[in-house]
């Protein structure tokens, strides 16, 4: 099912860099959005995008706006491995567009919260395209078993990674982040991985996260 277009964050001036973010279950690219408006950089575009509606099985196949199908927030759960791979696809749509538009790939940051995020790392990992980072809020890597064999040609082996988690986190527990970061540490370089806690955050981000997401992206993505 098709989704409405993107949310964007205009750069102030010309942009030469661009910040591909994607929101949680049943939630919009607005309220993201609305959150870099308050941190942005002016070189910087900054693209929302929404998740198509689709039954979730999660919440009794009720229609939401979703990136893929989730059957059960169980760590060891069956995953809906064709949904992940086609909103997977459709992401990398996205950023092959931007760079038609003039934006190179190592320009462009992927990130996400919760599902968001967790589709953010698996593109991260299979895409051709070398990318400027990843941020990854309260989520965890999907598929994970069926790395390091799914990788795309090291494309992103260097690949900057920030992934925050907040330890009061009832949804997407803070382990499910530590686990996904020692993964990602056998999948990426370790010395360009940053994993943050925040002390009595709930599944939700927090003005401390999004400093330093700013922080993250200003510095892999410099003025040029």
């Amino acid at each position: 099912m098709s989704a409405p277009l993107p949310a964007v964050v205009p750069a102030a001036r010309k942009a030469t860099a661009a910040v591909i973010f994607l929101h949680g279950l049943g939630d919009t690219g607005h309220g993201w959005a609305s959150a870099f408006t308050g941190i942005k950089t002016p070189h910087v575009k900054y693209i929302c995008p929404h998740a198509p509606t689709i039954p979730v099985t999660l919440n009794m196949r009720m229609s939401m706006p979703a990136w893929f199908d989730i059957y059960s927030l169980n760590h060891d759960a069956d995953e809906d491995a064709s949904g992940i791979k086609r909103a997977s696809e459709n992401l990398k749509a996205l950023i092959d567009h931007e760079v038609k538009n003039g934006i190179p790939s190592h320009r462009i940051m992927l990130g996400g919260f919760s599902q968001g995020g967790a589709l953010s790392l698996y593109t991260a990992l299979t895409s051709q395209h070398k990318l400027a980072g990843v941020i990854a809020l309260s989520c965890w890597l999907p598929l994970r078993n069926s790395f390091p064999q799914a990788s795309a040609c090291g494309a992103n082996a260097d690949v900057p990674l920030l992934q925050c988690h907040g330890d009061a986190d009832g949804i997407v527990p803070v382990h499910f982040g530590r686990q996904s970061v020692e993964k990602m540490k056998s999948l990426i370089n370790p010395a360009n991985i940053t994993f943050k806690t925040y002390r009595g955050l709930a599944h939700d981000a927090c003005p401390e996260e999004m400093v330093e997401v700013k922080r993250f992206i200003e510095k892999q993505l410099p003025p040029i």
